[in-house]
């Protein structure tokens, strides 16, 4: 990502943000005394649950941010939080540097109706209209005309792959195809972001992979601003540009896949990313070695973001040590050594 890109103001500015239910839940994140008791003490003694603890982070223009974390950890209060659908407890948010927790209500309405779109686990598409209509939705509630927003509609559901199934209603598509329509549907308002909560867990493997591929793309040919709820880990490090992992409401790391997996802030972090395939996400820097004169200069040549796996199958299908090329530049190279060193974990940790 450029400089440019990371000195624009974040899309979601996010800081100290707390969501507390219960009891004069306001007084939670104002008393240190408080805030310190794990979530079984917090309850036992205020009768309140902390979803969200003191949460902040930047999403940045155009990347996929993927908040994960097991069932309670409070993820998809956190995703919620960023539009009011639940209202904060404290802590501030901004969008685009407007601060969205002193948003009146036309403007709340305007963000979720234009700028921050959200696709659900649950569909919730309208059964009695047809795929075209149910995708249009959204355009009817700005108030765009029938024949506009049809035709706005019609292109969205040909970018999504559901061709030829405008005039089907949702009775009649697979699961599949019905969060197609979903994601479409949040589409065709051509939000500034798309907020996804768990949109393919209740997915059968075969149609999740594909639903996570249709992301991939989409954000590849769009560049659209993504924030990805899931629990999964392979979900996660194949969408995500940055990970927040979450526990008991608090992120208890932030970072790249390499980062999270190379390099875990806890044990916590680290038994969850324990069985991932390292070479699969790890890249060629956390291998590679200085170039010394004796290294051969006819090796293969390999980019700095190079997998350890496509590293490995380089090195074996040539026999020599491959070079660690950026822009026309030898800037390491990687061996056999050093490449079965990651796989094995005892490598030197990503930074």
């Amino acid at each position: 990502m450029s400089d440019a890109v990371l000195a624009e103001t974040p899309v979601f500015s996010v800081n100290g943000l707390w969501k507390v239910f219960g009891p004069k839940a306001d007084r939670i994140p104002a008393d240190p005394e408080l805030t310190a008791l794990d979530p079984a003490d917090l309850r036992a003694r205020t009768g309140c649950t902390a979803a969200v603890r003191d949460v902040s982070f930047d999403v940045r223009k155009g990347e996929v941010f993927v908040v994960m974390g097991l069932s309670g950890s409070g993820k998809s209060t956190l995703v919620r939080c960023l539009t009011r659908l639940i209202e904060p407890t404290a802590g501030t948010i901004a969008i685009d540097g407007e601060d969205v927790r002193a948003m009146d209500k036309p403007r709340l309405r305007e963000l979720r109706r234009h700028r921050a779109a959200m696709v659900f686990q649950h569909f919730g598409l309208l059964p009695h209209r047809t795929v075209l209509d149910n995708v249009a939705y959204g355009l009817e509630i700005q108030g765009m005309g029938k024949a506009e927003r049809r035709a706005r509609a019609a292109e969205v559901v040909a970018k999504v792959g559901l061709d030829g199934m405008e005039q089907r209603r949702p009775s009649q598509l697979s699961g599949g195809q019905r969060q197609r329509v979903g994601l479409a549907r949040a589409l065709a308002v051509d939000p500034e972001v798309l907020l996804f909560d768990e949109p393919f867990s209740a997915l059968d493997p075969l149609i999740r992979r594909d639903m996570q591929e249709e992301v991939v793309r989409l954000h590849r040919e769009e560049g659209r601003t993504m924030v990805f709820i899931t629990h999964d880990l392979s979900e996660a490090l194949k969408l995500g540009d940055r990970i927040a992992l979450m526990r008991d409401g608090k992120v208890v790391q932030l970072g790249t896949p390499e980062e999270i997996v190379g390099s875990p802030a806890d044990d916590y972090v680290r038994e969850f990313v324990r069985d991932v395939p390292r070479e699969q996400v790890l890249t060629v820097r956390t291998a590679m070695r200085t170039p010394s004169d004796g290294d051969a200069v006819t090796g293969p040549a390999v980019a700095p973001d190079a997998t350890v796996s496509e590293a490995i199958e380089a090195v074996a299908r040539s026999g020599e040590p491959a070079r660690v090329v950026d822009e026309g530049r030898c800037v390491g190279v990687v061996d056999a050594d050093g490449l079965l060193g990651v796989v094995a974990g005892t490598a030197k940790e990503a930074v």
